[in-house]
């Protein structure tokens, strides 16, 4: 009797396990990852974890071919997915058979694979690709450089879709082998270690390896004719910085500063924990745009960010963004105070040790030249807009909300949360809140409201008794008195101004 109503039980549920789910079971992924800013950056429906790239680019006519593996795992029954790519695709196979592949809207390529995929499966994806970056543009809008002998793509808040397929959003890290044949006599630099270089037939490979997951946009690709230096730090982290052979005046300048980058992230080592990646370095181009870039363990610099002499400021605030930005990211770009507000406050530390104006001294003077009515204090740098992702006050009201943290909660508990926070979200990706949250968790103390007064009103906050009121009403009932350090300062302020979006 018992085995008459179990048996039937168990066949049941195998004749469940047997059925294949229907096609009304699978469904398009998302064409956008959800971001409340950019609704069209990333694609739903698959998790990237590596992408290997392998590419062959001419300076002389700007052609970039390439061949993309892709390697994911599915996060729901999917019928077809997007990449992001603004060039030709030729060919799309997953797991090995010929898919179906359409280019739509700005940046969307549309795949449908032979058989649907089930949730939960990993999948290689083999993109075949050609074209010219210089020609692709969004909104008339391009993150490709093209320069005298080469080319560059690196920009913010999007750049992969100029060189390689992608899941175009921070939300998806992965890590990165990128291989790139150039002609003899031109190099090709990207992020992490170079595992190896070879020439053949006029044509020399570059073999590059970022091995910790990785944003899209903090992937970079720059062709040229550089001068090279390397180096170990103490600790055996390879430091490799590129400067191209046409910079100029700026030469001198650049190389003063960037020379110092092993110096400076040892410096910052203390300051946020640990160095997160497997390199060092950062590297200018010959390129007319005068803002500076984060890319993971090899920043870009502009040259013109040099016009004036060295300023390790700017090697300051863009090795900061490796530990605030790069190895924790956001999780929306809404949360851009996450990485700009520290990396500028990264640069008052910086000003502090150096003796030419402590963090205090800096925000004062910040709080005492902006007046009640300056505009500046009507953005909100924990929620912006995206028209003003990169307002000044995102970085300088974001690093006075920083300060009043510092003088509410006292330095013990302020440094053990700039050097946890980064260790609790390594590699990963964080909102405002969960840096709201860790703070009061670390301090034991309630945030909430000094948070939503410097990050969320659209008004100067009044000075009140808190230490922080008390100076900034002591800075503002006097002539401001400019730190030593400012003018070094405000010489980055053009770090992320985007100029051609």
């Amino acid at each position: 009797m018992h085995r008459r109503l179990i048996v039937p039980s168990a066949l049941a549920a195998s004749l469940l396990l047997a059925i294949p789910a229907s096609a009304a079971d699978y469904v398009p992924g998302a064409p956008g990852i959800g971001d409340s800013y950019y609704p069209a950056s990333g694609n739903g429906g698959y998790d990237v974890s590596h992408y290997d790239l392998r590419l062959k680019y001419q300076p002389a006519t700007d052609l970039l071919e390439g061949t993309a593996t892709i390697l994911a795992t599915t996060t729901q029954n999917l019928s077809r997915f997007n990449l992001d790519l603004g060039l030709r695709a030729s060919e799309v196979r997953v797991d090995g058979r010929l898919a179906k592949a359409t280019a739509t809207g700005a940046h969307e390529l549309e795949i449908v694979p032979a058989v649907p995929l089930p949730k939960g499966k990993q999948i290689t994806v083999v993109v075949r690709y050609a074209g010219k970056p210089s020609e692709f543009k969004v909104d008339g809008w391009s993150a490709w450089h093209r320069t005298p002998d080469g080319g560059v793509a690196a920009q913010e808040p999007d750049s992969a879709a100029w060189w390689f397929p992608s899941n175009d959003h921070p939300r998806d890290k992965a890590t990165f082998d990128v291989s790139v044949s150039v002609p003899d006599g031109t190099q090709a630099v990207s992020n992490g270690v170079l595992q190896s270089q070879s020439s053949r037939l006029g044509w020399t490979r570059f073999n590059w390896r970022s091995n910790k997951p990785q944003a899209t946009y903090l992937a970079t690709l720059a062709v040229g004719k550089f001068d090279i230096t390397t180096d170990r730090t103490a600790n055996g982290l390879p430091v490799l910085n590129a400067y191209s052979k046409d910079l100029g005046d700026n030469a001198g300048a650049a190389r003063a500063s960037i020379e110092r980058t092993a110096e400076v992230a040892e410096w910052l080592e203390g300051v946020f924990g640990p160095y997160p990646f497997n390199a060092l370095g950062g590297y200018v181009p010959n390129v007319t745009s005068g803002y500076a870039l984060e890319t993971q363990t090899r920043p870009f610099y502009s040259p013109r960010q040099f016009a004036n002499g060295a300023n390790v400021s700017v090697v300051v605030h863009e090795l900061a963004h490796q530990w605030y930005g790069d190895s924790v990211s956001v999780h929306d770009w809404k949360d851009i105070w996450v990485n700009e507000g520290f990396a500028r406050y990264s640069q008052w530390l910086w000003s502090e040790k150096e003796g030419e104006g402590t963090a205090q001294e800096l925000a004062d003077y910040v709080y005492a030249t902006r007046t009640a009515e300056d505009p500046f204090w009507t953005v909100k740098p924990g929620d912006p807009g995206p028209d003003n992702q990169f307002h000044i006050a995102v970085y300088d009201r974001g690093a006075l909300a920083l300060q009043a943290l510092r003088n509410e909660i006292g330095d013990e508990d302020f440094f053990a949360v700039l050097k946890g926070w980064p260790q609790r979200f390594a590699h990963g990706n964080a909102r405002v809140a969960d840096f709201v949250r860790y703070a009061e968790e670390v301090s034991g103390k309630p945030l909430a409201a000094l948070f939503d007064t410097w990050l969320y009103q659209p008004a100067k906050p009044a000075a009140g008794p808190s230490p922080v009121g008390a100076s900034l009403a002591r800075a503002a009932a006097a002539e401001p008195v400019q730190p030593k350090s400012w003018k070094k300062i405000a010489a980055t302020n053009t770090i992320h101004e985007h100029e051609d979006h």
